[in-house]
């Protein structure tokens, strides 16, 4: 781990951000604590759960710099997505758009590419998300809201937890290129959840 990380160090580019640095060097840092060795595991080293104790540990070391909310999370967050691009040839279009949209992606995106180049050289997640970007339309990343709280609300949703699922469902159905038009988001809803509970 300690050579990986290594050499992930040494291929940052020049002017590289201070929260993509301590990304990369903080990336794998839940590995120690969550190792086990194929003498125990039966088949091969594991590092389950690595991610989650990795980001627990980020935060208190962020914590201990003192670095600011900002930074926090953005390191945070490099840490919690970077085993996510080994799936992204499998996610669906609305948990790719999701994915790509995070804040500041593009550091997401460049230390997965210092990973792999660090390791196993294979770039093919990252030439599939460099083409998803470059022929995706922003509008299509993040798109409007079709309906708003507002509207469930005229077509006689009470406010209240239901509101999250049915706009959830709503957003995953149009980012998948189901629905495009108010008309067909009321139609889904109706649908979807024919049961309105204003008055009951």
């Amino acid at each position: 781990m300690l050579i990986h990380t290594r050499l992930m160090l040494e291929k940052l580019p020049s002017g590289a951000s201070r929260t993509l640095a301590w990304g990369v060097l903080l990336h794998d840092v839940g590995k120690p604590p969550t190792f086990r060795p194929a003498s125990v595991t039966g088949d091969r080293i594991r590092f389950d759960a690595h991610v989650d104790v990795g980001v627990h540990i980020t935060g208190q070391i962020a914590k201990r710099l003192r670095f600011s909310n900002d930074e926090t999370t953005q390191i945070e967050a490099l840490v919690a997505n970077h085993m996510k691009f080994k799936d992204v040839a499998q996610m669906r279009q609305s948990t790719l758009k999701r994915f790509v949209r995070q804040p500041r992606f593009d550091e997401h995106l460049e230390l997965h590419r210092l990973d792999c180049l660090a390791s196993h050289g294979n770039l093919d997640a990252y030439s599939m998300i460099q083409d998803f970007l470059s022929h995706t339309p922003p509008a299509q990343v993040r798109p409007s809201r079709l309906l708003t709280g507002d509207d469930l609300s005229e077509m006689g949703y009470a406010p209240g937890p239901e509101y999250k699922a049915i706009l959830g469902a709503l957003e995953d159905a149009q980012l998948e290129g189901v629905l495009s038009t108010k008309t067909e988001a009321e139609a889904f809803v109706r649908t979807h959840y024919p049961s309105p509970k204003v008055g009951r």
